[in-house]
């Protein structure tokens, strides 16, 4: 099929999708019943086709789709998991992944200390990376059991004497059921099985001998000699690695391949299909599978392997829907189909940085139309450290990014690859384009620890130096590759900067002194999808094409469906909603109460009792920006090259919601620069 028909196949299966949901229906009327919410990673919502995801598609055309639907602020995935699991942002939470900085001088009662489910150490002095369940037990531990500061949805219905079940991704799906400890009866304490382990012990036993393996790493979940691994027992969620080029760093985003993660989610959703649901019957199950997301941060939007991951993806709802036939259980489920955040390619402007052919595992010549992106990697403790003069550590060793850091219009590379001969500066010899900020044993006064996150970066100042901030907040100002800029309240009205506060960011104990939203670009096009920006490289992750986290409409605006007894049928839901509103509207279903929750109710896509009509409610778009610009700027691009004398603002694009008694809601769509 060629790649113009398969465009104009999409354009017209978006066109049918559109009409289809306009057409208005009744009201179903809920009952008792049971909630899979299925979480596609990074699904973007213009990726719903006939050609790629028609069981979507369908589900979306008989139920509801959520047109106006928010991501959670920053962009990642577990800040959103922590939505899903409490109702609540990261600020009151006092949640920051997927990356940040948790010591006792950021609000823990004791120091951590714990081996990842991969049975690596962990250093906590350093950012520490949250998406692992044994990471996220210690950090509870050392919070005093107070890892998400409001109650959550799993715990409310273990209470109402209801059954869990939270499957799929390390990290996001423990999150959801983060006290679940080893022992226990599944049907009481909740059951998980994700990419790294199963719990409790007695349900591990159980998939054992119904025949099925188990991850490789389970044992590190439990002491030594409470479970053994068969001798055939493999690696079932083992994930494939990314074709590289020929430079050995840079994903190469033509292979058409299988997809990394494709085989591991097939074997998850196997196991909920054929062991959890026929016989656990689960009330409420989160099933969170890494498609697309994986796949879009090796190879980017629009790729190849792209179009393959959501096939693959679409598939398994296509078997949850035929299970759940089978098994009688389609006429009193719900099934939301929900993804954490958009997704991004990375890359920085074209003016600069030309799209370009891949062609026999080399970068070669431009190609403006069709051509894949060299650019867009930032690695802020090298720029704070080297142009600011503010030293500045982010816990990483060195990064070999030739590609992806920027290939200038003349082929040359923005960032120099540099050798360490024999080791002493990156731990092994081998090239290198920045070298390594790991945090020395004793921070230097003034210096910042930074916890990169994609699109979005996390500061801390140790000392809450004042003029320390205000100088980095000067600096980031000047740079084009930088949107927004957000300090704590301690510090006061900073020109060209907003309290966290305003954007749910705010926890005294807990919160970054700084966050920045990296600069976006929602109209620049990639392989057929708008949106770009600006995203850290890491050494583990050099090649990644796609990113999320920013402050982008196309990172903001995610995937909302549903369909079952409780929703409207072909209807399209207008009114703007969030990821914050999944977990009470999944309470108010299941009859359970989570009053800290700050999301609503989806009253308006609901039947029966719970219906409320939409124009019940009052929507008001608004914006929010600092009361005073940073001026005298020389704003410098990601090249060096000085733009000109400047002012910075930036301004919050945001609507309110209010219903009928007053009661509030506010959804944040993006955050862009002012200059002037």
């Amino acid at each position: 099929m060629s790649l113009s028909f398969r465009r104009s196949l999409r354009q017209l299966s978006r066109i049918a999708l559109l009409a289809s949901l306009s057409i208005p229906s009744a009201f179903a009327a809920p009952s008792t019943h049971r909630v899979i919410l299925f979480v596609w990673d990074g699904m973007r919502p213009d990726a719903v086709s006939a050609e790629d995801t028609p069981n979507l598609l369908a589900l979306a055309q008989r139920g509801t789709w959520f047109d106006d639907n928010h991501s959670t602020y920053p962009t990642f995935t577990m800040a959103n998991a922590s939505s899903f699991a409490t109702g609540a942002f990261p600020g009151p939470l006092g949640f920051y992944g997927n990356r940040f900085w948790a010591t006792r001088q950021t609000g823990l009662k004791t120091t951590p200390t714990a081996r990842s489910t991969s049975g690596e150490d962990v250093d906590f002095r350093s950012p520490v990376y949250v998406e692992d369940d044994l990471v996220l037990r210690a950090l509870n531990k050392a919070s005093g059991d107070d890892l998400l500061e409001l109650p959550t949805l799993f715990a409310a219905a273990q209470k109402a004497g209801l059954k869990t079940a939270a499957i799929g991704k390390s990290g996001a799906a423990f999150l959801q059921n983060h006290r679940l400890p080893n022992h226990g009866d599944p049907d009481h304490v909740g059951l998980l099985l994700d990419e790294k382990t199963a719990l409790p012990l007695a349900f591990a036993q159980e998939l054992q001998q119904a025949g099925y393996p188990l991850p490789k790493t389970t044992l590190n979940t439990y002491a030594d000699g409470e479970l053994a691994l068969h001798e055939d027992n493999g690696d079932p969620t083992e994930r494939g690695k990314a074709a590289k080029l020929k430079d050995g760093a840079t994903s190469d985003a033509t292979v058409a391949s299988d997809t990394p993660p494709t085989a591991a989610n097939a074997w998850m959703m196997k196991a909920y299909l054929e062991e959890v649901l026929p016989k656990h019957r689960p009330d409420l199950s989160v099933v969170w599978l890494r498609n697309p997301d994986t796949t879009q941060h090796m190879y980017g939007v629009g790729s190849p392997e792209f179009h393959l991951a959501l096939q693959a993806q679409d598939a398994l709802l296509g078997q949850l829907e035929a299970k759940l036939q089978a098994l009688g259980m389609a006429q009193d489920t719900d099934i939301i189909v929900v993804s954490d955040h958009g997704h991004s390619n990375i890359a920085g402007p074209s003016s600069l940085f030309p799209l370009r052919q891949i062609n026999d595992g080399r970068v070669t010549g431009v190609d403006k139309d069709w051509g894949y992106s060299v650019s867009g990697g930032i690695r802020m403790a090298h720029e704070l450290t080297t142009r600011a003069n503010i030293p500045a550590f982010d816990g990483l060793g060195c990064v070999y990014a030739p590609v992806m850091t920027g290939i200038r219009a003349d082929g040359s590379q923005l960032m120099p690859t540099r050798y360490d001969d024999d080791g002493h500066l990156c731990g092994k010899p081998g090239p290198y384009t920045t070298p390594s900020y790991v945090l020395p044993d004793e921070l230097p006064k003034g210096a910042l620890v930074l916890a990169p996150n994609g699109g979005t970066e996390y500061f801390y100042q140790p000392e809450h130096n004042a003029d320390v901030v205000k100088r980095t907040v000067r600096f980031l100002q000047s740079r084009d590759y930088v949107a927004a800029v957000f300090v704590a309240k301690r510090y006061g009205q900073i020109p060209g900067t907003l309290p966290a506060e305003n954007v749910h960011l705010e926890n005294a104990a807990r919160g970054p002194d700084i966050i920045v939203s990296y600069a976006w670009d929602a109209d620049a096009m990639i392989q057929g999808f708008r949106g770009t920006e600006y995203a850290t490289v890491f050494p583990d992750l050099p090649s990644e094409r796609g990113e999320h986290g920013s402050f982008s409409p196309i990172d903001v605006h995610n995937t909302l469906l549903a369909a079952g007894p409780s929703f409207r049928g072909g209807f399209r839901d207008a009114l703007p909603s969030g990821n914050v509103d999944v977990a009470p509207t999944i309470a108010a279903l299941l009859g359970l109460k989570l009053p800290q929750a700050q999301g609503r109710v989806l009253h308006e896509a609901l039947g029966g009792a719970l219906g409320q009509a939409a124009d019940s409610y009052r929507l008001t778009p608004s914006e929010l920006r600092p009361q005073e610009a940073a001026t005298g700027l020389a704003t410098q691009r990601i090249d060096g090259s000085t733009v000109a004398a400047s002012s910075f603002n930036f301004v919050v694009q945001l609507k309110q919601l209010e219903s009928a008694d007053g009661k509030r809601w506010t959804y944040f769509d993006l955050a862009k620069p002012e200059r002037k």
